[in-house]
């Protein structure tokens, strides 16, 4: 096998969010999860996102595991590799964006390294490298409360200043929209100062082409499924893959049980929930009795059990984000994220030896957990839910069964309904 494009994803939604992307733009695609095992069986295609559970975690292991995924896509012929993040920059000052793109630039030996989380398509813009969500900066729209990556700085240069060793820079959009030749000259002059790395401004899709051009002539990128678009395309119009017309099917369908997990504590998912109380029974955890080990992850077994066979269910942990605020006060960040996101671990593999073969799942880390939890190695990426939510069917898995993975900000107001619709 060899690569066109090698992808590093810091988790399984936005994994599945870029997966989706490149296959729309043309791209054969494979996500698996974790540094892939050599004995593993994979089709012939032109880019791998190697979806690794590194956001959240401490920045040392991040390092560690975003390097190993980077040697494994290189050793397949991966001439470009892009470190894909949240299109909401998810961070925090100690990492782990800066010290997984200084690993990355330092083993691959590139000068200086495009940044950019904008997706103009979900409405990510970055400008005077600014990141803006819609008409507001991110500082000011309600997804700056993250409740382990809170995002309060709009200005990237700033946030990457304070992670990374090396000196960041701006390419402007006025830079931008006179073209390739005008961002790779300014590329140039930076690096020549010493500057490592430079967030780079997109308003338009035509800004992600000019950039993805540019990015695909070195060896690092690091952004959102924005610029995997230019990239994709890019490696499209110059002729290094040949457009393939996605898949609408994952292959024959799957049957069995359906049942949704919701661990996200973002509006549109909170939203989401409050719909689908229409359509199917729904279960509301207390998250400070998960934390506290009070039997919450068996009430949620025993009530879903004898629903299951008359249609989905969907169990939900999420919360408000003054209820996590009270809850991180009183338990702690990492351990009350971490006792939450096991339980919904255990839930969904009961459910999947209970016998539930199409699993929906809302929130990156609940759904890094799940699927850790149920050791799938990868998907077959098919047909698209929602803009950056595909269809997913289990490669090498126990079980044949068919997964949706959605980031928190993600999907319509229905869109629980609509997953299941498309997961047959």
């Amino acid at each position: 096998m060899t690569l066109a494009l090698g992808c590093i994803a810091d988790d399984y939604t936005g994994a599945s969010d870029l997966a989706n992307t490149l296959t729309r733009a043309g791209l054969r695609t494979v996500q698996t999860i974790g540094v892939p095992a050599d004995d593993l069986a994979l089709p012939e295609v032109d880019a791998v996102v190697v979806s690794l559970k590194s956001r959240s975690i401490e920045a040392g292991l991040a390092v560690s595991r975003s390097r190993a995924a980077e040697a494994w896509l290189r050793g397949r012929g991966a001439g470009h590799v892009l470190f894909k993040i949240c299109s909401t920059f998810d961070s925090t000052d100690a990492g782990n964006i800066g010290p997984v793109m200084d690993a990355l630039r330092a083993d691959c030996g590139e000068a200086a390294v495009l940044v950019t989380p904008a997706f103009p398509e979900t409405g990510r813009t970055v400008y005077q490298g600014n990141l803006f969500v819609g008409a507001v900066p991110l500082n000011e729209s309600p997804l700056k409360d993250h409740p382990l990556n809170p995002m309060h700085d709009s200005n990237l240069v700033r946030v990457l200043v304070r992670q990374s060793r090396t000196q960041i820079g701006l390419v402007d959009l006025a830079t931008v929209t006179r073209g390739a030749d005008a961002v790779r000259a300014r590329l140039a002059e930076l690096a020549g100062k010493g500057i490592g790395a430079a967030i780079i401004d997109a308003v338009f899709d035509r800004d992600l082409e000019t950039i993805g051009l540019v990015a695909a002539e070195h060896r690092l990128s690091v952004g959102a499924s924005g610029i995997g678009l230019g990239l994709a395309r890019a490696l499209v119009s110059t002729g290094k893959v040949q457009s393939a017309s996605p898949s609408s099917e994952t292959g024959a369908p799957v049957g069995g049980l359906a049942a949704c997990l919701a661990g996200s504590c973002s509006q549109a998912t909170l939203q989401q929930i409050a719909n689908a109380e229409r359509i199917m029974p729904v279960l509301h955890l207390d998250p400070a009795r998960i934390i506290t080990g009070s039997g919450e992850a068996q009430r949620a077994l025993d009530w879903a059990r004898p629903r299951l066979a008359e249609g989905p269910v969907l169990i939900a942990s999420s919360s408000t984000p003054d209820q996590v605020a009270a809850l991180q006060a009183r338990h702690g960040r990492d351990a009350a994220g971490h006792a939450i996101e096991q339980a919904m671990a255990d839930i969904a593999e009961t459910l999947v030896k209970s016998g539930v073969r199409r699993l929906v799942v809302a929130g990156g880390e609940t759904s890094g957990a799940v699927v850790d939890r149920l050791r799938i190695p990868g998907f077959l990426v098919g047909v698209e839910i929602a803009a950056g939510v595909p269809v997913l069917r289990a490669v090498g898995a126990e079980s044949d069964m068919l997964l949706a993975l959605k980031s928190g900000n993600f999907g319509g107001a229905e869109f629980f309904s609509d997953a299941l619709r498309l997961m047959r």
